[in-house]
């Protein structure tokens, strides 16, 4: 099969063996993929996870038809089934995954659509609901919010009636587009003085729940921005691992701070988020209430163009790649 693969000196497109499923995977024919900002760490050979090293397949999401089941597979995948879902070495032609990793496809989506929302909606599931516990009338503050996962916990927050919704972005552009698709308020994290915004914006209360993909040296001021008892979950680092930290500030505001990462989750963990995501958003999801926009595709063979179209960070929604 095809397969873009770490090479020497970046991704290649090589050809690799059909992977066989184990006892409790699933393996599929893939028909596209969606690029995250983890592929890219893979892409430069930087360890993430169990992601391994040269020769390793590429890519953490996709959408297909399931091509075999292992014995140990519960009955509600089939061979034959159109499904969406994430797992190592999705870049190629077929892929292998635990079951517990497998969602079923809403009738009438595109592949190159449900590719986009495995990771994001079991993401954000488990950053908004299980860990920020966001109820309805609750205000909600994302950081990074043209990320994809930015962009799905807005539509979240929407379909659980969440109240007011504020965002971040460093891009103007961006930021106009946020604000077309109806979000109450979006700052800009670069500027000094932006938490202020927020405060004016929820009348000096700040944001009950904050979902942080910063982080880095904007924490200080995302503490000033979220309301005293509030909730940040650090979602993601795009702004830096490290920062300083104003410990005061964060005893002042009485404030929650919890991070969240899917790179230390079991097998049984990860079950449990897809079923409680399920639980929750099967109803919007086969509405058509969670999808995300794709900024552009690419073939395949076009794999390392695509991720060096994702470094240079210009895009809006998801980045996809056609396989089938």
């Amino acid at each position: 099969m095809r397969a873009l693969v770490l090479g020497a000196d970046g991704p290649v497109l090589a050809r690799a063996p059909v992977p066989r499923p184990g006892p409790a995977e699933v393996r599929l024919r893939v028909q596209a993929c969606a690029l995250n900002r983890a592929d890219l760490y893979m892409a430069e050979g930087r360890r993430h996870g169990d992601a391994g090293g040269p020769g390793a397949i590429l890519g953490l999401e996709w959408a297909g038809v399931v091509d075999a089941v292992g014995a140990e597979v519960p009955g509600h995948v089939r061979v034959g089934q159109r499904v969406m879902g994430s797992g190592r070495g999705a870049f190629a032609d077929y892929a292998v995954a635990d079951w517990g990793r497998v969602l079923p496809m809403p009738d009438g989506l595109e592949p190159a659509q449900a590719a986009t929302l495995p990771i994001a909606l079991q993401t954000m599931h488990d950053a908004l609901v299980t860990h920020g516990g966001l109820r309805a009338g609750a205000s909600l503050l994302i950081h990074g919010a043209s990320s994809a996962v930015g962009l799905m916990a807005l539509r979240i927050a929407r379909c659980l009636k969440a109240g007011w919704v504020g965002g971040s972005s460093t891009n103007a552009e961006k930021r106009q587009r946020l604000a077309g698709l109806g979000m109450d308020l979006v700052v800009d994290p670069s500027v000094s003085g932006w938490s202020g915004q927020v405060l004016d914006a929820t009348a000096g209360r700040g944001a009950d729940l904050v979902v942080d993909m910063l982080s880095g040296p904007s924490i200080n001021e995302t503490l000033a921005a979220t309301a005293i008892e509030g909730h940040i979950v650090n979602v993601g680092r795009l702004a830096g691992r490290a920062g300083s930290f104003d410990f005061d500030l964060h005893a002042l505001r009485r404030v929650r701070y919890s991070g969240v990462t899917f790179r230390t989750r079991t097998r049984e963990e990860v079950r449990r988020i897809t079923a409680s995501m399920l639980r929750d958003l099967s109803g919007p999801l086969k509405d058509g209430k969670l999808s995300l926009p794709v900024d552009r595709e690419f073939t395949l063979e076009q794999g390392a163009q695509a991720l060096a179209y994702m470094c240079a960070n210009g895009h809006f929604g998801k980045i996809i790649l056609r396989v089938a």
